[in-house]
């Protein structure tokens, strides 16, 4: 549901001009929510509305062979296609990159799946949970303080928007080749080896060092974990020497901090199962941000572990004019992240809210495609659009 369209919105948020094609009765996502009141409407979709903020949208019934030719017929006049259908349903929609590159021989066609487009896993289907789970995401879940907590998987379609991060930068990638070489290119996407690519330490601690470098009690140096405060959670990072010493000194010296099992980052971790009550008692009796505030200004790397009403109440973030006032026709205004990153020159912008289903039939399959009226009624007639 979301990789394709978030690989589109970065696009379009910067600027492409986006043609979101839906299969009749409309992208999944539109069933997906959350809705304003727990009401399912297909309009009204936080989900879509997020995702297709400045497209164009039609529908095309892309497993028939007339949505497939008006396809092939939209994609000669394209610079990029993306889409996120795995290798059966890529065939059966007739998305062979040869083909469509006989008539648009510039074409870049983004294929993002599950597990590439070849090896023993190509054909596998695969949802969220299963790609989080097969790049090692959900092993080093279970946090916060629960080690015997089983493999969990994060809230949401989080490797759906890192594979749509990924295949952003990809096809961008590809452009600029195009540029330089005169033709385009299939870019395809695998969304397991980009959960794996960024696992970062936590991936290259296990053949280096035999050890699951994120759960509880099992890093190589300590302390990096979260605490509870008497209002929520805090993100406790202390491994330089400067930094624990400093929140000793925080902690008024206690004793036990001059054991000689304490004594550097590497015994720290050894003894963590000693370490940890000692500083979950003295934690326990601040608030997060009176806690934050004595760390930062000591220059210890503390965080708060912000709820989501935390981000939404953010002083930084809407200094920062972060968050987004959208109106839409239906679902009536709302507010979204806006971009995480600003142009001094070419400032990101909201032109438009997620299309309704088929909104711009008539424009594009009239306007760039010639289609009469006739034959447009033809089509919803046969339900083709």
């Amino acid at each position: 549901m979301v990789a394709a369209s978030y690989t589109a919105k970065l696009m379009a948020d910067m600027g492409a001009d986006v043609i979101k094609v839906e299969e009749p009765p409309g992208d999944p996502a539109r069933r997906r929510g959350p809705f304003p009141g727990g009401e399912p409407h297909p309009e009204k979709s936080g989900l879509f509305l997020y995702l297709n903020c400045n497209k164009r949208g039609i529908t095309l019934d892309l497993t028939r062979p007339k949505g497939q030719e008006l396809l092939a017929r939209l994609v000669a006049q394209a610079d990029v296609l993306v889409h996120n259908y795995p290798p059966p349903e890529m065939e059966r929609r007739h998305l062979d990159y040869a083909r469509l590159a006989e008539a648009n021989p510039r074409l870049v066609m983004t294929s993002i799946t599950p597990f590439g487009l070849d090896g023993p896993y190509r054909d596998y289907k695969a949802h969220d949970i299963t790609v989080m789970a097969a790049g090692g995401w959900a092993w080093i879940n279970g946090w916060p303080g629960h080690p015997e907590e089983p493999p969990l998987k994060a809230y949401g379609p989080q490797t759906e928007y890192q594979a749509g991060a990924a295949a952003a930068v990809a096809t961008m990638g590809a452009l600029l080749a195009r540029e330089r070489d005169g033709r385009g290119q299939h870019v395809e996407v695998n969304a397991q080896a980009v959960v794996a690519s960024f696992l970062e330490m936590t991936y290259t601690a296990w053949p280096y060092m035999g050890v699951v470098a994120v759960r509880w009690g099992q890093r190589p140096i300590h302390p990096i974990d979260f605490f509870q405060c008497k209002d929520g959670w805090i993100f406790v990072l202390c491994v330089e020497e400067h930094q624990w010493k400093a929140f000793v000194e925080l902690m008024g010296n206690p004793e036990w901090a001059q054991w000689d099992v304490f004594r550097d980052r590497i015994s720290r971790a050894q003894n963590y199962d000693a370490l940890r009550p000692f500083l979950e008692e003295w934690i326990k009796d601040w608030t997060v941000e009176e806690l934050y505030r004595a760390a930062n200004e000591r220059r210890i790397p503390f965080a708060p572990a912000s709820t989501m009403g935390d981000l939404l109440r953010s002083e930084h973030l809407r200094a920062r004019g972060f968050f987004v006032t959208v109106e839409h026709p239906q679902a009536g205004t709302y507010e979204y992240p806006g971009a995480p990153y600003k142009f001094a020159l070419t400032p990101w912008e909201l032109r438009s809210p997620a299309p309704t289903l088929g909104q711009h039939n008539e424009e594009v399959l009239g306007g760039l495609l010639g289609l009469s009226r006739a034959e447009m009624e033809s089509l919803r007639a046969e339900g083709v659009i």
